[in-house]
C-alpha cells in the first residue's frame, strides 16, 4: 500500500499543482480542487502523524500546529483560492502567502519530524534516521541552514518567480508550476525553521529584516508600477472589476504589508528574547560573582 501511494505521487505530481481551470466571481465557490493526487499528498502527511502521535508524546498545542498547517495548505490547493490563483495575479499572490507566512511557520512549529518518523513504517523511519544521522547529512545540513544562506536561499526564490517569463511559464507548464509552489514552501520551511530553532539572536533578527525588507521592496515595485507585468490573467480579470494593473498592484499591496507585519512581529519576538537572554546571562555572571567572593 505504501509503496503504491508513493509511486503514484512521483509519476503525476503535475496534476497536484496544476490550477483548476479559471473562475468569475458567479461561480468562484463551485471551484474546489478535487485532485485525488493533491489530497492523498495533504491526506497521507496527516494520516502518518497521528499514526505517530499514537506512540510518540507529543503536545496539544504541536498538534494543533500541525493541523493548522495543513489546514492552511488545503485553503491554498483544495479551496477556491487555487482556481483564484489562475483567474487573478492578486489571488496567485494571496496562495503564496499562505504557504510562506501561515503553513510554513505552523508546521515548523509542530515539530513535525519525530512524529513523522514513528508513523512510518518500521524499516522506513529506521533508514531515514539512519541516513539523518551520518557525518555529511549532519555536514551539509549546518551549511544549508546558515541565517544568511537561508535568508539569500528565500528571498532568490521570491524574486526569481516573480520574473515575468518565469511566472507566465509556471501558469502554463504544470511541472514549472510544481516547482514554483514547491520551492515557495521548501524555503519558507528552512528559513521559518532557522528563525525557530538557530542559537544566534542577532543573525535572526537580521535574516528577518533583510527578507522584510526585500519583499517589501518587491511588494512596493508592483505596487506602484505605472505598466503591468503579467498579461496571463487578461482573460479574466475584467470580470472582477479590475484591470491588469489595478490587480498587479493589489497583489503588490498583498506582498507588501501582511508580511511586515509578520516579520515586525517576528523581529519583535527575537529582540524580546534575546535582551532576556543578555539579562540571564548577567545574572548567572553576578551570582557566580557573589558566589566566588563570599568562598574567598
Amino acid at each position: 500500500m505504501w509503496m503504491k501511494l508513493v509511486i503514484v505521487l512521483l509519476l503525476v505530481p503535475q496534476l497536484a499543482f496544476a490550477h483548476e481551470g479559471r473562475a468569475v466571481p458567479s461561480d468562484v465557490w463551485t471551484h474546489w480542487n478535487t485532485d485525488p493526487v493533491i489530497l492523498a499528498a495533504l491526506l497521507l502527511p496527516t494520516y502518518i502523524y497521528f499514526r505517530g502521535a499514537m506512540t510518540y508524546k507529543v503536545s496539544g498545542w504541536r498538534i494543533g500546529c500541525f493541523l493548522g498547517g495543513i489546514a492552511a495548505l488545503f485553503l491554498a490547493l483544495i479551496s477556491p483560492l487555487d482556481v483564484m490563483g489562475a483567474t487573478l495575479f492578486s489571488g496567485h499572490m494571496l496562495q503564496h502567502l499562505i504557504f510562506v507566512l501561515l503553513a510554513a511557520p505552523l508546521i515548523v512549529m509542530s515539530r513535525p519530524a519525530p512524529v513523522l518518523l514513528r508513523g512510518l513504517p518500521l524499516a522506513w523511519g529506521k533508514g531515514i534516521g539512519r541516513v539523518s544521522n551520518t557525518t555529511w547529512v549532519h555536514h551539509a545540513w549546518s551549511n544549508v541552514s546558515q541565517p544568511l544562506a537561508v535568508s539569500a536561499l528565500h528571498i532568490a526564490f521570491m524574486w526569481l518567480w516573480h520574473i515575468p517569463a518565469l511566472y507566465n511559464a509556471a501558469l502554463l507548464y504544470p511541472l514549472v508550476h510544481m516547482l514554483q509552489h514547491a520551492s515557495f514552501l521548501g524555503s519558507a520551511l528552512l528559513f521559518w525553521w532557522m528563525i525557530l530553532t538557530n542559537d544566534h539572536y542577532g543573525l535572526r533578527v537580521l535574516a528577518v529584516f533583510i527578507v522584510m525588507m526585500t519583499t517589501g521592496v518587491l511588494g512596493a515595485l508592483m505596487t506602484f508600477s505605472n505598466l503591468p507585468w503579467y498579461t496571463s490573467h487578461s482573460l479574466y480579470v475584467s470580470e472582477w472589476g479590475l484591470t491588469l494593473l489595478q490587480d498587479q498592484q493589489l497583489a503588490g499591496l498583498f506582498m507588501w504589508i501582511p508580511p511586515g507585519v509578520v516579520y515586525v512581529v517576528t523581529a519583535g519576538w527575537l529582540l524580546a528574547g534575546w535582551l532576556s537572554a543578555v539579562e540571564l546571562n548577567t545574572l548567572k555572571r553576578e551570582r557566580q560573582l557573589m558566589k566566588e567572593l563570599s568562598d574567598a
